[in-house]
């Protein structure tokens, strides 16, 4: 199965899901996956541990009548 990741990703849907299971101290899981401790906490919150959208929510073009 391929994994649709953005190039900056440091982990996976496993990891994640893995991250959100665990009871361990988030510091022991940033030491542990090479993450800061507030992705560790971001992971935790999610129940979702797909990527979210990096394209702009609103779109910035203003059409004038004629288009």
């Amino acid at each position: 199965m391929l994994i649709a990741l953005h190039k900056n990703a440091r982990t996976t849907p496993a990891v994640r899901a893995e991250i959100a299971a665990s009871n361990e101290p988030a510091n022991v899981l940033a030491l542990r996956f090479g993450i800061t401790e507030q992705t560790v906490y971001k992971w935790k919150k999610r129940d979702v541990f797909a990527d979210r959208s990096h394209t702009a929510h609103h779109l910035q073009t203003v059409l004038t009548p004629a288009q």
